[in-house]
């Protein structure tokens, strides 16, 4: 099964929809709790990424009998330093986004913690692809 949601960065008020559906869409398949707890963090976290940092984005789910993948890529400035940005409090957010009770810094660490394997590929100028999963437990 697969889904895709966009995501436009800048709209605040829109942030967290996809997601809700993700959300949603697994509680209608009967997936585990425990699991939709897991999607919800880090697919909200990734969504959250796109919004206060790039022009657009879209997080894409897969999801098949074993495990649930979800790459949220974007168009943007890129991640210049990987491992400084997966330290925990480190931001770039600007004091707007601050103002409005994001920009922690603990972003892509959730998203880590919150799944079973994550790889980040990003390039300057460019933009920034995640890609995630989440084993399905039996």
């Amino acid at each position: 099964m697969h889904w895709e949601f966009s995501v436009t960065g800048g709209n605040f008020s829109g942030a967290g929809e996809a997601a809700s559906k993700i959300k949603n869409i697994l509680k209608k398949l009967g997936i585990a709790y425990e699991v939709i707890r897991r999607v919800s963090i880090a697919s909200y976290e990734a969504e959250m990424n796109i919004t206060a940092y790039a022009d657009e984005g879209k997080l894409l789910v897969d999801i098949d009998p074993l495990e649930i993948n979800i790459t949220a890529s974007d168009r943007g400035p890129g991640i210049p330093d990987i491992d400084k940005a997966m330290q925990e409090g480190f931001s770039t957010a600007t004091p707007a986004i601050r103002e409005m009770g994001f920009g922690a810094g603990m972003g892509l660490p959730n998203i880590q913690r919150a799944t079973d394997w994550m790889v980040i590929n990003s390039t300057v100028g460019k933009g920034t692809e995640i890609k995630f999963k989440i084993y399905l437990k039996t």
